[in-house]
């Protein structure tokens, strides 16, 4: 019984590590559809662009962290296309209104 009782803990515990150990997703090997898709399944997700970079796109202005952030418009590379149209959070300046857009597609 304590024999079976390790071994099943045990596989749960190696089945645990790959996915603990896998990296942010790179949008590079995605599709613009795929990083879309995945952005709106998750709400948020944080992505790499390039080979030092990486950032934390969003479905809509709600998954912004506080009130203080927007959702802009931005633009990733993806497999297919160097710019693919997402959303990511930047603190609004409200100095700088012509670069907001309050309606979300």
């Amino acid at each position: 019984m304590f024999m079976r009782l390790a071994m099943t803990a045990a596989a749960l515990v190696a089945l645990s590590v790959p996915a603990a150990a896998q990296g942010r997703p790179d949008a590079r090997a995605m599709t613009c559809e795929q990083v879309r898709s995945l952005i709106a399944a998750r709400g948020a997700v944080v992505l790499t662009t390039g080979r030092y970079t990486y950032d934390r796109y969003v479905r809509n202005g709600g998954q912004c962290f506080t009130s203080a952030e927007r959702a802009v418009r931005a633009s990733i590379p993806t497999r297919d296309t160097q710019s693919c149209p997402v959303y990511r959070c930047e603190v609004f300046d409200p100095e700088d209104r012509w670069r907001f857009r309050w309606r979300m597609d």
